[in-house]
Parts: structure tokens; C-alpha cells; sequence
């Protein structure tokens, strides 16, 4: 099931049902989305699309592609690199990815699958993660590489959580509909080039593996946002490099899921 949380052209926040990535309406899918839902057979126009969920929590996993980690010129990891993005960056689609007033100067994009827990999760063997996904949707890990390699002395929270770092959308793909998550091509285009194409396959460590390896650390809560890593082409390794502008437009697609487009604006300094 493909999974919309939106607004109504009334202004009421509704979850629907959807057939294509840029839908007009939905049919309304009454319940808890991390409980029963059901259909209906009533629709509503989208007045605008929201983030799939309001996460508890974002886990994030860096350095989890062969040829990122090749790029960035550290070695692989030997067990999941991890970083918290603050629930405060999260946007929905065509929302705005707004620039900080005050710098930073070098903002990244990242393309990345994201992984919804569905229930509760602690101490999960590798056999049974998937058990525990509630679906997938495309993330874009942005990222100030000034502060988070320079300014922070390689703490990457603060560089990945400045508001409006973490859009997510276009919908939640339920986990049945995607049989394996670590064969999915995946892109980012920037201003109509394609700057990121891979596929989850060159995942250093797979699905399963990070939900079993979180879980053995944190209790992971219905709703949890796990990013996966990003794959090779980010902008910050590119020769000259490549970094958002205002009036730029940013898309993440992931195959079996759809695409996440954001413009790039700047803060008021209000």
C-alpha cells in the first residue's frame, strides 16, 4: 500500500491511499498507521502532501556505500557508523530546504532509502528485522560539510540537523510491497542532472543488518526513521564541487517508491 499524509483543501490532516507519486486526491485510509487501516471508499483532494510521519526519532548511518566510502577516502566500516538528526528537520514534499541565514556556506544533498519501524523493537536478530519495518519512503540527509567536518570537529549532528535537513516523502511504501529493500535503485538529480545513481545493493551493511545492530543500542519506537547511508556522487567529493543554491531543485528517486523534489531557499534571518 502506498501511504500519503496530507492536507485536505479544508486544512484537515487526512492519510490516503494512492496509486501514483503526484496524486490530486486520495481515498481515505482511516486508523492508526501504526495499528489497523482501512480504505475507505471516500476521497478527499490534496490541498498539499506532508511527510509521511512525524518520527520519534531519526537514526542516520554514514559512510554505508562501497563507493561513498571509496569517495570520501575512509576506510569502510567495521560495524554501523551512526548519527541522530533532530525531529525538528523533517519536511514533507515541496516543502522548502531553507538555507541557514547565517551560513553554512557548502550544503550537501544525499540521497538515502529510509526504513519506518512499524512496533516496537529491542534486541531484533538479524533474521527477524524486516518483521519490524513498517514500510520504506526517500529521504535527503542534507548536510552543512562545513560544520559537520570543520566547525563541529567531525560531530555530524549539528551539520545534519540544522531545520529542514531531512525531507522525507513522497509516501510510506508498506513493507509488503517491497519483497527486498537492498536491491533498489536509488538517485539524486540536481537541476535536471543525475549527480547520484546507484542501487541499496551497495550497501555496506543491508537492511536487516542496521535494524539488528540499532536495536542491540537504543529501543527503537513505532515510527523511528532509520536513514541508510548514501551512495557515491554527493556534492562536497565532486571536482569543482557541488553545493545547494537558492532556486535550486532537488530530487531523490527511489525505484518502487517514487520521488522526493524540494527547492532550495535561504532563512529570513528573522
Amino acid at each position: 500500500m502506498k501511504i500519503v499524509r496530507f492536507l485536505t483543501e479544508e486544512g484537515k490532516i487526512c492519510l490516503g491511499n494512492i496509486e501514483t507519486d503526484r496524486p490530486e486526491e486520495a481515498r481515505i485510509v482511516r486508523g492508526d498507521l501504526f495499528g489497523k487501516l482501512e480504505i475507505t471508499g471516500q476521497t478527499a483532494r490534496i490541498g498539499r502532501l506532508l511527510s509521511p510521519l512525524d518520527p520519534p526519532n531519526i537514526l542516520a548511518v554514514g559512510l554505508n556505500y562501497g563507493r561513498h566510502a571509496e569517495e570520501t577516502k575512509i576506510s569502510r566500516p567495521e560495524i554501523p557508523v551512526l548519527f541522530i538528526k533532530a525531529t525538528t528537520t523533517v519536511i514533507g514534499p515541496d516543502e522548502m530546504i531553507l538555507l541557514p541565514s547565517v551560513g553554512p556556506d557548502r550544503v550537501d544533498y544525499e540521497a538515502e532509502l529510509a526504513v519506518i519501524i512499524g512496533r516496537r523493537a529491542k534486541n531484533v536478530s538479524r533474521q527477524d528485522a524486516l518483521g519490524y519495518v513498517l514500510g520504506y519512503t526517500c529521504a535527503n540527509d542534507v548536510s552543512a560539510r562545513d560544520w559537520q567536518i570543520e566547525k563541529q570537529k567531525k560531530q555530524w549532528a549539528r551539520g545534519k540537523s540544522f531545520d529542514t535537513f531531512c525531507p522525507l516523502g513522497p509516501c510510506l511504501v508498506t513493507g509488503d510491497e517491497i519483497s527486498d529493500p537492498n536491491v533498489l535503485a536509488i538517485r539524486a538529480i540536481l537541476n535536471g542532472e543525475v549527480l547520484q545513481d546507484s542501487n541499496t545493493s551497495d550497501m555496506i551493511f543491508d537492511v536487516q543488518a542496521l535494524i539488528s545492530d540499532l536495536s542491540q543500542s537504543f529501543t527503537l519506537l513505532p515510527g523511528t526513521v532509520i536513514l541508510t547511508g548514501t551512495p557515491g556522487g554527493v556534492g562536497f567529493t565532486r571536482k569543482p564541487p557541488v553545493f545547494l543554491r537558492e532556486g535550486d531543485a532537488i530530487t531523490i528517486e527511489i525505484e518502487g517508491i517514487g520521488s522526493l523534489t524540494n527547492r532550495v531557499g535561504r532563512e529570513s534571518g528573522e
